[in-house]
């Protein structure tokens, strides 16, 4: 995952009396939290606890834009803040009052060599909506068409280099007596959230994450993404198109704009896995904020728009791979290459004795799955885990900080729009198509790993667990493009090794052994006969 070499903030001179008097600031209203936190943190009373999360919500707030964003990523780390707190630190919004709109001018003009009266057709005289770090104008250029103007608050900078080093200090010096799970130094925790922060602030580079998400999502129809006017950008300005769209927050909303809530989820929840599993780039605030349903899409029922791009973030090719074989894990229920795959990614550390872990996690996760992916709902299994972090030996890798964030955000959302919804009854069948077409060098290794054991047998259970995933995605018919790309692969040059697999399993242990490839031929006309693809069409038809 791409890193700076560096902590803006560290590198920056900080003049002691500035530091100390910040200090004082911090110290006086930080005071009766922390005092709070400590005489009653190790209360057993619930109600004691949502108390001492609302004061930490509400201080954290009252302190400014720096410690908003703390708060924030401070939400996503179950392993730091129980999760009495965390529920209460989840709340937190960008909603602040909007700067003095003659300081916006100025920025403007500072940062693009022109009045805002010239370089724009019509330019408001109040920001359209206002964030921690920003404000956006809605204006019109001389061509007609309408932009959003974001303008950074003024002195940004200087504030938070301030605020991290005061947020810094404090860590090193409490650091050891809160009542935390600490599986890093939380001065580096404090380091990764500054470096996360100081490319959130820089324009410019957020105008490239724009373009570079754009270019991911250039032939999917149901994804739109606001493109950049370069000449009208700069450090602590940047100007994008203006999405026509409803924000999405209410499903009435939704429907009275003749937008399908459930396309719209589906739309968000398939282009979050394409970031973290196929291109190992995303957007790490999908918040309702920055997330717009618009007309139109392949079928009429919406497509979803994307803005705000100061908080992307990227997967190691090795990590991404990991967590698709923790989707294939869970689909098969194997717990224990389950295990492996936490200490791989970092949740665990590598000399951790799996064997008393191994059954919470069946517990925790096998309990959560029953019979069905439907019952899966991902904010319950962080909040177990959150449990689990406190009696086993798991951490939260700073890297997957934001995607954490990222997931619950986009869960929290679909949940809000559709009640019903599972994250885990769309990321199947999306992980099991992608591994059953196995359409690049990558996916065809997994799949071999998945259907065949050590020994070369062939695991035909787990094949038919991947054929019943993609049944479960409400749609029939698309086992028939699965059973397509199945087909191309065996027969093409790129089956190569899987044929030698089956050939292997044909000839086992010196003589000729013709079981597995019976039942798979089996597996294959139950599944792919014409009587069930008729029959899976006419009840697709009747949808």
């Amino acid at each position: 995952m791409r890193r700076e070499g560096s902590v803006i903030y560290k590198r920056a001179a900080v003049p002691l009396h500035q530091l100390l008097a910040r200090l004082v600031v911090v110290l006086w209203q930080l005071g009766s939290l922390s005092l709070s936190l400590l005489s009653q943190g190790g209360s057993e009373n619930p109600e004691v606890q949502k108390r001492l999360g609302r004061e930490l919500l509400h201080t954290l707030t009252d302190l400014g834009p720096c410690f908003i964003k703390l708060g924030q990523a401070l939400s996503t780390r179950p392993d730091l803040v129980r999760r009495d707190w965390l529920e209460q630190l989840t709340r937190l919004q960008d909603d602040l009052p909007a700067f003095d709109h003659n300081l916006a001018l100025a920025t403007i003009e500072a940062e693009l060599g022109a009045p805002a009266h010239s370089l724009f057709a019509t330019f408001p005289n109040k920001p359209i909506a206002a964030a921690s770090l920003g404000q956006v104008y809605k204006a019109q250029l001389h061509d007609g068409r309408w932009v959003a103007v974001k303008v950074q608050r003024p002195n940004l900078q200087e504030r938070l280099v301030l605020d991290l080093a005061v947020i810094r200090l404090l860590a090193q010096m409490v650091g050891p007596f809160l009542p935390l799970n600490l599986g890093d130094d939380l001065s580096a925790i404090v380091d990764e959230f500054g470096n996360t922060l100081f490319r959130e602030i820089d324009y410019e580079l957020e105008a490239d994450n724009a373009e570079r998400f754009a270019s991911l999502f250039k032939e999917d129809p149901s994804i739109v993404i606001p493109g950049v006017e370069r000449l009208l950008s700069a450090k602590k300005v940047l100007t994008t198109d203006w999405l026509d769209g409803v924000k999405l927050q209410e499903r009435s909303v939704l429907e009275s704009n003749n937008l399908d809530p459930t396309t719209l989820v589906k739309a968000g929840v398939i282009a979050g896995l394409r970031q973290l599993l196929e291109f190992g780039y995303f957007h790490a605030d999908p918040h309702p904020g920055n997330l717009f349903a618009m007309a139109g899409g392949s079928e009429g029922n919406g497509r979803l728009g994307y803005v705000d791009f100061g908080m992307m973030d990227m997967l190691s090719n090795d990590d991404r791979l990991t967590l698709t074989d923790a989707v294939v894990h869970l689909i098969n229920r194997d717990f224990k290459a389950l295990g492996h795959d936490f200490v791989h990614l970092g949740f665990l550390q590598p000399n951790t004795d799996l064997s008393p872990i191994l059954p919470a996690l069946e517990e925790v996760l096998g309990g959560q799955l029953g019979e069905t992916v439907g019952s899966f709902n991902f904010k319950t299994i962080t909040d177990r885990f959150s449990e689990l972090m406190f009696d086993y030996p798991f951490r939260v890798p700073a890297r997957f900080a934001l995607i954490i964030r990222a997931v619950v955000s986009q869960e929290g959302l679909a949940l809000r729009l559709d009640p019903d919804f599972s994250i885990i009854r769309v990321a199947y069948p999306y992980v099991a198509k992608r591994l059953l077409a196995a359409d690049t060098e990558e996916l065809r290794n997994k799949l071999l790993d998945v259907l065949f054991d050590q020994e070369g047998k062939l695991q035909l259970q787990r094949l038919e667990n991947l054929l019943d995933v993609v049944g479960q995605d409400g749609s029939p018919t698309d086992l028939l493009p699965v059973a397509g790309a199945g087909l191309r692969l065996i027969l093409g040059p790129q089956g190569r090794d899987l044929r030698q697999r089956l050939l292997l399993t044909l000839v086992r242990d010196g003589r000729l052994n013709t079981e597995d490839i019976s039942n798979l031929a089996k597996l294959l006309r139950r599944r792919f006969g014409p009587r069930r693809l008729a029959s899976d069409l006419m009840q697709r038809l009747s949808l």
